[in-house]
């Protein structure tokens, strides 16, 4: 009885131990990032606003949930939920998604990583290491918002990663569910009988990278559909973005810049244009100094845009940094672009924006 009883309790004891290494790891993280900004000519009367942003101050807003499992042989099983939020008001972004920032599963391996769902398509990610602002109130997203807002829906992904070489590409059936508005919420659900083209969006992204250099190139095509946003109002109308960039570094400072070309063909018309961008961060002990300088050439018009901004952040401990930023936007011709992502500029009118904040990451 007494090696039954035994044998029994070493059996339970392996069960366990085998249903412990099988659980899922997940990982709470998240970045809360809010300041207060001051911006010249926001109208065409010249006034002025001080204001605390919504979309994003050096960084957006979120909380997230990333789990992994081994599956043995070299395999794992991941998941992400990323929630994306104003911190102005508490409320939610991306067109009012509960898990707008990511939503998918995969699997990766020495092979590469498979993913469904909401995810960062190739534009996003080509642009993750040359962009030195990043997501910032004053950065290239004001000029282009689609740039740090580039993710899809109902969209399967690959991407992978050989001896420097970088291969990778999303496939969506509906590019944009949400009706919310937006460069993040654009009404385009897609996934429509009859219409393989409605709101189907293809991006590839071929490069090679290494610390001290890389080079990408990016294709992202997107589809419209009765109703959706940008004049995209026909499966038949088409936005198309390919990009070209890298980085290079000198010791400790890093140069990025790149060049986006865009083509739309809309219910409106067709027009083209080219986003160029330079920038350099530069470490100096606990600060960062960040500056860069970006041209939008729109063709066959006057319409262009020159901005230039700098950014100095201090880092009070790993997790908690401070920052300030200065710059400009000129508008040509009648070009309405604000030096703050989502604000507003008199046509034709030059912007001044100032702004501090502060960031925690957890």
């Amino acid at each position: 009885m007494k090696n039954t009883i035994c044998s029994a309790v070493a059996l339970m004891c392996g069960l366990a131990a085998s249903a412990a290494q099988a659980q899922t790891a997940v990982q709470i993280y998240g970045i809360v990032d809010s300041g207060v900004a001051h911006l010249t000519n926001v109208n065409s009367a010249g006034d002025s606003i001080t204001k605390v942003p919504s979309l994003t101050s050096s960084f957006p807003s979120r909380i997230g949930f990333r789990g992994t499992e081994d599956l043995g042989g070299g395999l794992q099983a991941f998941f992400v939920l990323e929630n994306g939020l104003a911190l102005d008001t508490g409320t939610q972004q991306q067109g009012g998604r509960l898990f707008g920032r990511q939503a998918n599963v995969g699997i990766k391996g020495a092979w590469g990583t498979v993913t469904i769902g909401r995810q960062l398509n190739m534009t996003y990610i080509s642009g993750l290491k040359t962009d030195v602002l990043g997501p910032h109130l004053f950065a290239i997203g004001s000029i282009d918002p689609y740039l740090p807002n580039a993710r899809s829906d109902n969209a399967i992904g690959y991407m992978g990663n050989f001896g420097g070489f970088v291969l990778g590409a999303t496939y969506s059936f509906g590019r944009d569910a949400s009706a919310a508005g937006g460069p993040a919420a654009t009404n385009c659900a897609g996934e429509v009988a009859g219409d393989s083209r409605a709101c189907r969006q293809y991006t590839g992204l071929v490069g090679y990278e290494t610390k001290a250099w890389g080079l990408n190139a990016s294709y992202d095509r997107m589809n419209g559909n009765v109703g959706a946003a940008g004049g995209l109002t026909s499966s038949a109308n088409t936005d198309i973005r390919k990009t070209v960039n890298g980085y290079v570094m000198f010791g400790p400072t890093k140069l990025g810049g790149g060049v986006v070309d865009r083509e739309t063909n809309a219910a409106t018309g067709r027009t083209d244009s080219d986003l160029y961008y330079l920038g350099v961060s530069h470490p100096i002990g606990a600060f960062v100094v960040d500056a860069q300088v970006a041209r939008r050439e729109t063709k066959n018009s006057a319409n262009d845009v020159d901005m230039y901004v700098a950014r100095l952040t201090y880092a009070m401990s790993k997790r908690t940094f401070v920052y300030t930023a200065v710059g400009r936007m000129d508008n040509k011709g009648a070009s309405a672009v604000a030096l703050d992502a989502g604000g507003t500029v008199g046509a034709g009118l030059g912007q001044n924006g100032v702004m501090v904040g502060l960031r925690h990451h957890f």
